[in-house]
């Protein structure tokens, strides 16, 4: 199924080209690309490991799988990256690149804070809808990537606490918000995402937001 969604598909679907060059950061070191026609086989590349590695797990991936998905030589992988474990930290990175500019717009557009966690909880949820592997890349990630795998998390704890920071500031949500709160707005998002964007859709991605933004904007005990 991975593979059926087309080498193409992630990136387009997160509103970036294949030319757009953010994989040139990602190679190995020393291996960036210098040319557009470089940055598309790198992209090529990127999106062919998420299929692979989403479809049969790190272990049981393969270069020849990945270059096979992607339409190239194996020569070319070798071009851009090392070995196995380097694509795979690359993709670890490209992937949590992926969220992030999907769901930062939204989150942009929201008129205040409730509206901008329900936006991005909704679009998170609509996202993983179409890269289920998501899941299965980042949860291999802590044992292939340890460093990878905290990473994903800590930046993007760090971006919700900062917003929320700035919310507290504007008088849009309570003034002692910290860290906490950061960190129990993105465990619930991350499970939720599971449970109705890879488990199961008999719920609409905005009916899921809707009911935590009603929990986030009064909480659960009675009024």
């Amino acid at each position: 199924m991975a593979e059926k969604r087309g080498i193409m598909a992630t990136v387009t679907q997160s509103g970036d080209t294949a030319s757009d060059g953010r994989g040139a950061a990602i190679a190995s070191e020393g291996k960036q690309p210098r040319t557009a026609r470089g940055q598309r086989t790198l992209r090529a590349i990127l999106d062919a490991a998420a299929a692979e590695f989403g479809e049969k797990g790190f272990h049981d991936g393969s270069i020849s799988g990945i270059t096979r998905r992607a339409g190239v030589a194996l020569g070319s992988f070798y071009t851009y990256f090392d070995s196995k474990d380097e694509v795979f930290r690359a993709l670890v990175r490209d992937m949590s690149d992926q969220v992030r500019e999907h769901v930062a717009p939204a989150i942009r557009a929201a008129p205040e804070q409730i509206a901008a966690e329900r936006a991005g909880l909704q679009t998170f949820i609509e996202f993983v809808r179409s890269h289920k592997e998501i899941y299965r890349i980042i949860d291999e990630s802590e044992f292939v990537d340890p460093e990878s795998f905290r990473l994903h998390y800590a930046t993007t704890a760090d971006r919700i606490a900062a917003r929320l920071k700035a919310a507290a500031e504007r008088g849009e949500v309570r003034a002692d918000v910290s860290e906490v709160h950061a960190w129990a707005i993105m465990g619930m998002n991350v499970f939720l995402g599971l449970r109705y964007g890879v488990w199961g859709e008999e719920l609409t991605p905005e009916a899921v937001a809707d009911t935590v933004a009603t929990m986030l904007a009064r909480g659960l005990a009675r009024d």
